[in-house]
């Protein structure tokens, strides 16, 4: 008698080898080396839409009876659209088993967690935020993300792109706490734009030398006013005095 594979890890090992040959755009997904039925991924918020620059990290959860039932599907990164930590309500997760399909894979669960992910339909699990916040999210998830050590030992290449993005960041906030201090000193600056921690620019506001410039117009204008007014008062008087 032969000892046979369960199906589930056979199954994961096929889903895994079709996602080398052919991965989804967006995401990275890997077991956990230790348990093929973990797996954790990773979405890369594409360029039109507000999660653009996140990376987005979570976990599905399959069990032994993959793929006939479904796994349980978390989000761990903060993102704005689902709550953390928390089972996600979806037709491709396990508070659906009516509607899930044995044909599905790992890529196919993937794709569709992106599309529920890129749409407002609110689901047990989501939350809702202001598109602000969604960019702000993005922003912090390059940070959260790297506290993370199971994140770092199965994204290595993910957590590359990372702390190249830090470092930048980190040169543009030294050149622009540089240019600050030069405006400080009185020395004249080629630019006041300032990275914010969501990725936007704030310019330097210039109101002083602008109210400066106004009051200084202002005064000029009434100094031409009044003199035209006593040159015109003068020819009136002249006029006058000749046809005396």
């Amino acid at each position: 008698m032969t000892n046979q594979k369960p199906t589930a890890t056979c199954r994961l090992k096929q889903d895994y080898m079709r996602l080398k040959r052919d991965p989804v755009p967006y995401i990275t997904a890997e077991p956990l080396p230790s348990n093929i039925l973990e797996w954790h991924y990773v979405i890369k918020g594409p360029e039109d839409s507000l999660y653009y620059g996140g990376y987005y990290h979570g976990t599905l959860l399959f069990t032994k009876e993959f793929p006939f039932k479904p796994p349980s599907i978390y989000m761990t990164t903060p993102n704005g659209r689902f709550k953390t930590n928390k089972r996600l309500c979806l037709s491709i997760s396990d508070f659906h088993p009516d509607t899930w399909n044995p044909a599905w894979s790992v890529a196919t669960i993937l794709t569709g967690l992106l599309s529920f992910m890129l749409e407002t339909t609110p689901t047990m699990g989501s939350c809702e935020t202001t598109p602000y916040e969604k960019r702000r999210y993005a922003q912090q998830s390059l940070e959260f993300n790297m506290k993370n050590e199971v994140f770092q030992e199965l994204f290595p290449e993910i957590c590359e792109e990372i702390n190249e993005r830090l470092q930048k960041i980190e040169e543009q906030r030294k050149q622009a706490a540089a240019t600050a201090e030069d405006g400080s000193n009185g020395k004249e600056s080629t630019s006041g734009d300032t990275e914010t921690t969501d990725g936007g620019v704030f310019v330097a506001g210039r109101s002083g030398a602008d109210d400066s410039n106004i009051w200084h117009s202002l005064y000029t204008n009434l100094i031409v006013l009044v003199g035209f007014v006593v040159f015109a008062l003068i020819v009136h008087y002249v006029i006058k005095s000749m046809n005396i």
